[in-house]
């Protein structure tokens, strides 16, 4: 393929010795190398995209059938998400290797709303409030002077130090091994450290094709060291009571809404496109394309506008909110794999998981060291491309003053949830995130600071 007529569309697609890359936006990669690529972000993504639903029903007291089909639909959903976003169609996609999946931001809020409604409620809620992302998404050109790189960078920071603390929680052995005592075991801790080393060492590779491979190479060494070790719960396939497929129902529980539960929702949906637009810088920056320019602000509004679009498209087919997964960014940056058509295999994967799910339990089955070995890298990679992101601006004193506020209310609230004790639920549903503390503390504190030099 000629990378020097991909240059001529669009700067910095194909240009791969610049970037690292081993395919470009638009390379095509062989099939079997697309689907290796493919398979390492299904890895990365797959328990992201089932807990939320998981957490949503455990919370609401809803029965296994029900559960199911929740978390069969995000699945589903997740599929047609990415390929919007990799596909583009008319205004509404990035065009680029995006990966959606169901938002963990919502869940406080959804749960809120359940207790109130029901599902009914839920449902309405997000189907309702997805428009307030959608007219974000159509005046990032107007924000510029907001929204800026400095901005997007500092949010992307945030978003990969606070998941680390969701990595390192899985490489302890999750939050299942806090309640039977293998906590930090040194065999959960061994595990996710030699899966951790593994892909370091296939990483540093010369040869592309143990590069690509990097991630499903150390975490198949993790679940055979596992299986070993006894750690693998083969129960959880015996017991799985799953139907042999599902067939998408819209509406299937109803919908209602309420001028409250829209405001709830609707203030986590403008977050949600403030963190959206720093996960496409981040893809921008690591894919070797501008930042800045009319191209930047076409990806960063068909993006937004895609994750406002998808959101209502969950809602409709009974699932959650969805949002561009960070992680795999930092996958992008691992395997050096950021050619969209690779989103095409994800997002088939995706829809024949959730239209089948009896073949999710197999990823379910899989240890929670291992799989924490694996995304504690990944997520390390998404802040380090926010700091790459940042570090292209001129870090002058009042830069300097936006990243300390962010960065310490952000963490702050991530590192000490008790500070938010005594506030009422309304406001701990929002700013108990770090993302969106850290997120909106950005935004103001750039609108705000002004400093004559």
């Amino acid at each position: 393929m000629d990378n020097s007529k991909k240059m001529e569309l669009e700067p910095g697609i194909g240009n791969n010795s610049k970037t690292d890359l081993v395919y470009g936006i638009e390379d095509n990669p062989p099939f079997v190398e697309a689907l290796f690529a493919a398979l390492q972000h299904l890895l990365a993504i797959f328990v992201a995209i089932i807990t939320p639903p998981l957490i949503i029903a455990g919370a609401l007291k809803l029965n296994a059938e029900t559960t199911s089909f929740l978390v069969s639909m995000s699945i589903l959903v997740s599929g047609i998400s990415t390929f919007i976003q990799c596909r583009k169609i008319g205004p509404v996609g990035a065009k680029l290797l995006c990966v959606q999946g169901t938002s963990f931001s919502f869940i406080g809020p959804i749960i809120s709303i359940g207790f109130a409604g029901g599902l009914p409620l839920i449902f309405g809620a997000c189907i309702s409030a997805a428009p307030v992302e959608m007219l974000v998404s159509r005046s990032f050109k107007y924000l510029k002077t907001i929204i800026t790189p400095l901005v997007s960078g500092t949010v992307v920071i945030l978003i990969g130090l606070c998941l680390i603390k969701v990595g390192l929680i899985s490489c302890a052995g999750g939050f299942d091994a806090k309640t039977d005592g293998s906590f930090a075991s040194f065999q959960n801790l061994g595990v996710a450290a030699l899966v951790f080393v593994s892909i370091i060492l296939f990483n540093r590779s010369g040869n592309k094709y143990l590069r690509m491979c990097s991630i499903v190479l150390g975490i198949v060494i993790g679940y055979i060291v596992s299986y070993f070790l006894g750690m693998i719960d083969f129960s959880i396939w015996t017991n799985a009571d799953v139907k042999a497929i599902y067939i998408p129902m819209p509406f299937r529980y109803g919908i209602d809404f309420s001028l409250s539960s829209f405001i709830a929702v609707g203030i986590v949906y403008l977050i949600t496109a403030i963190e959206a637009s720093g996960d496409v810088t981040a893809n921008c920056m690591i894919s070797g394309l501008p930042i800045k320019g009319k191209q930047y602000f076409k990806h960063i509004s068909g993006g937004v506008l895609a994750d406002g679009v998808n959101s209502m498209i969950a809602g409709v087919f009974n699932s959650f909110p969805n949002s561009i997964f960070a992680q795999n960014n930092g996958m992008i940056q691992l395997t050096g794999v950021a050619s969209r058509h690779v989103g095409y295999y994800i997002a088939g994967l995706l829809v024949i998981l959730g239209l089948f799910p009896a073949v999710g339990v197999v990823f379910s089955m899989m240890p929670a060291a291992v799989l924490g070995g694996a995304t504690l890298l990944m997520f390390g990679t998404v802040a380090a491309a926010g700091v790459r992101i940042v570090s292209s601006q001129n870090i002058n004193r009042k830069a300097t003053l936006v990243l300390a506020v962010s960065l310490s209310l952000g963490l702050g609230v991530e590192l000490v949830p008790d500070i938010l004790a005594n506030a009422p639920e309304s406001i701990k549903s929002v700013f108990s995130s770090g993302i969106t503390t850290g997120g909106l503390a950005s935004i103001i504190s750039n609108i705000v600071i002004r400093i004559k030099e």
